[in-house]
């Protein structure tokens, strides 16, 4: 296109090659954290830019002692800082993100403002640099479209401007629009990824995240609260597919200027869900339905009855397909709750930002930077 500096990046896989320097946004949360790893694995450089407002210094324990691991601690608000990170790395995977349901209907300005102009200050940075940048996005922006199968070109349905549980969707449907104008308009390869429902170990059940918290409460026999009737259905996919599905975009150029559902291949309702939960654990836990209104008395929350994604463009492309089954993911899910509360007594609640409990990151040989 005329007049548009294209640039481009080649992955390099093969260990006798050069690697490659990651600059992660929100790589102290769920997702981030299990792809610092993943990266790290494979030789390259990574620097993980987090608030920690959700996410952990503990869920990056694996990578203490990694000589090409460096943890920030700071916010992508802070244009100076990512400008800073930006340019000293050859691609850029942005998941920073304010998220869980909760923290949408509480704090609707600053979910906004992280969500929308963080991401801007993200992708400005990557055009002034010429980054590549995978820029993770959310099945939440089909709204209410109950399709049979969700694919990446369908509509988005979203309620009222009024009901403050849509603002992350739109959001999200906003940071779409900007990486992909950003794409066309600047020439940066811009790869956006919607996840549908991941799950696994290290996932907080704090946010609204429905397995774990369901897990918790039937190893402790409390019981299993369901959000409405139950009947609303959804699908899961394993953090480990996830990761997989990512390292496919990123190793794929043809990726670049396109979105790809990142999602599992099983329907099941909640109240299936939590039955499922239930019998795993051989829980004594009751299974009680609680509504809406009950569930967020703040207000604001409206749900979508249904949420199936077609996965064909990226197994078309990358060959990817998820390889857990939701007997499995429950199984794993279960598993790594046990040894959770093994170590930390339920009774424990972590502040969600408290320096003076945080682990001695220098101690365990993590490179840490706090802005």
């Amino acid at each position: 296109m005329a007049g548009i500096k294209v640039f481009t990046s080649v992955w390099v896989s093969n260990p006798k090659e050069k690697t490659m320097k990651f600059f992660i946004t929100g790589g102290a949360g769920f997702i981030g954290s299990h792809l610092a790893e993943r990266l790290s694995a494979e030789g390259h450089a990574v620097t993980v830019l987090d608030d920690l407002s959700t996410g952990s210094l503990k869920d990056m324990k694996a990578l203490a002692g990694h000589p090409q691991f460096k943890f920030v601690e700071g916010s992508i608000l802070d244009k100076d800082l990512v400008r800073l990170h930006t340019g000293t790395c050859d691609r850029v995977i942005h998941l920073a993100a304010a998220v869980g349901v909760r923290r949408i209907l509480k704090e609707p300005l600053a979910s906004l403002k992280v969500n929308v102009d963080g991401s801007g200050i993200v992708l400005n940075a990557c055009a002034e640099f010429g980054r590549p940048i995978l820029l993770a996005s959310t099945s939440e922006v089909y709204g209410k479209n109950e399709a049979d199968s969700l694919c990446e070109d369908s509509d988005s349905i979203l309620g009222s401007s009024s009901i403050e549980r849509w603002s992350y969707a739109t959001a999200k449907k906003l940071d779409e629009f900007l990486g992909l104008a950003y794409h066309a308009t600047r020439g940066i390869p811009v790869t956006i990824t919607r996840f549908f429902n991941i799950v696994g170990p290290r996932q907080s059940s704090r946010y609204g995240m429905v397995l774990p918290a369901f897990v918790r409460s039937a190893l402790a026999n409390e019981p299993i609260r369901v959000f409405g009737d139950g009947r609303q259905t959804r699908n899961f996919t394993y953090v480990d597919d996830c990761i997989e599905a990512l390292m496919r975009l990123l190793k794929n150029p043809k990726a670049a200027g396109q979105l790809f559902n990142v999602g599992g291949l099983e329907e099941i309702s909640i109240l299936e869900l939590a039955e499922r939960v239930k019998v795993a654990t051989h829980s004594s836990s009751s299974i009680v339905t609680v509504p809406y209104d009950q569930a967020y008395p703040e207000g604001g929350f409206e749900d979508m009855r249904r949420r199936v994604p077609c996965i064909c463009k990226i197994e078309a492309l990358t060959g990817w397909t998820p390889t857990n089954s939701l007997s499995a993911i429950i199984e794993k899910t279960i598993r790594f709750e046990r040894s959770r509360t093994c170590d930390e007594p339920r009774s424990y609640r972590a502040p969600v930002q408290a320096p003076n409990i945080l682990p001695s990151l220098a101690a365990q040989g993590v490179n840490y930077l706090r802005a």
